[in-house]
């Protein structure tokens, strides 16, 4: 295949571009980004090219007044510890939506192998990985390059692969994961569903709930386990790993590689996410905020793409599973009162979903189409 180049990027590009015709020419190819480096391009294609304000629209250089939050677990079951995480976790999340957790119980080795085994698929034989490319999201094994790609709302694409695994309530059968990461999939999964719950227990207590209470709302039945490369790129002045956005699902624990990467917006800056061995990356997603009734944040993020590595990151989305129940979700009503009425209107999770799939990340909340007006 080919690709237009990114020479004439920013304003200056030629009239008789085809855009629609390259992403369908990159996505026939079911290589991915992937494919594109390991075509050994030295200029980013055009189909990738964003504007330079979505790139850089934002100083870094206050950084330093800001830390991120970072929480130990370890005592979590001691009464007078108990309370201290509590209270951090509830800080975390109605100021940042974002926060990092240490001594999760998660073994390292077990996560350092769930990364192995996303490099593992993604720099295995292309042939292979074909047999899971896919844009059919009813699929509980996926392999595909930028979710969003033919969103008519989206400026470019993203320098990014992925994979995703339906884990949980109704996992594939084990022949259905790729070999690659198989057997740590399935392990890493039955960890993640035991700290999910324990976080939903520690936000509930937040609230001032039962701590069972978000768990019995069943909003963590179900478990997507993402995998994400994103290849060393010649230009990362021109692209992006991934575009600014919020997470549709209830809650997402993310492990990362040290490369580095994600930043966070806080306060209107983008804030790095320092790479922390051993520790997981906490952050509120879209349909917790709208039943929180704006209580814990789901605050914007995005990845930086980078000349030097691969960057490797499994993301686990909790949410009530790939193929979802016909329950409404609203604004719990033991938070709202007469000084605080719900601010959203009730939806499906599934009703959520489909509207942010439709939207791609064009840069805007798919809550403000939730929002009851004043």
């Amino acid at each position: 295949m080919v690709f237009s180049g990114g020479e004439e990027h920013q304003g200056t590009f030629q009239q008789n571009y085809d855009k629609q015709s390259e992403l369908k020419a990159f996505d026939d190819t079911k290589a991915g980004v992937k494919g594109v480096v390991d075509a050994g391009i030295t200029k980013v294609p055009r189909m990738f090219i964003h504007p330079q304000e979505s790139i850089h629209n934002s100083s870094n250089s206050t950084e330093k007044n800001f830390i991120f939050p970072v929480i130990d677990l370890e005592g979590i079951d001691h009464p007078i510890k108990h309370k201290e995480i509590v209270d951090k976790v509830r800080d975390a999340s109605e100021t940042w939506g974002f926060f990092q957790v240490v001594n999760h119980g998660i073994p390292l080795p077990v996560l350092e192998e769930m990364l192995q085994g996303a490099r593992r698929f993604f720099e295995q034989d292309i042939e292979i990985k074909r047999q899971y490319y896919t844009r059919d999201n009813t699929k509980k094994v996926a392999h595909v390059s930028n979710f969003d790609l033919y969103s008519t709302s989206v400026p470019a694409a993203s320098w990014r692969d992925s994979l995703y695994c339906v884990m949980a309530p109704n996992p594939p059968d084990p022949e259905e994961l790729p070999v690659a990461c198989r057997e740590i999939l399935m392990d890493f999964s039955e960890h993640m569903m035991k700290l999910g719950y324990s976080l939903l227990e520690l936000l509930s207590e937040g609230l001032g709930l039962n701590s069972c209470h978000l768990k019995d709302m069943n909003i963590a039945e179900g478990l997507s386990i993402g995998h994400h490369y994103y290849p060393a790129c010649p230009q990362p002045e021109l692209t992006i790993g991934t575009r600014k956005h919020s997470d549709c699902v209830f809650m997402t624990v993310l492990l990362q590689d040290d490369i580095g990467g994600l930043q966070v917006l806080h306060q209107n800056q983008w804030i790095d996410v320092p790479p922390l061995s051993g520790a997981l990356v906490v952050n509120i997603g879209d349909m917790l905020q709208l039943i929180l009734n704006d209580k814990y944040l789901s605050v914007e993020h995005r990845v930086l793409s980078n000349k030097v590595c691969p960057r490797i990151s499994v993301p686990s989305f909790f949410s009530t599973g790939a193929f979802p129940s016909s329950r409404i979700y609203g604004p719990i009503k033991e938070l709202l009162s007469e000084c605080n009425p719900p601010k959203y209107r009730a939806t499906t999770v599934k009703e959520y979903t489909d509207f942010f799939r439709s939207k791609g990340f064009d840069g805007t909340s798919a809550l403000q189409h939730y929002k009851i007006l004043s």
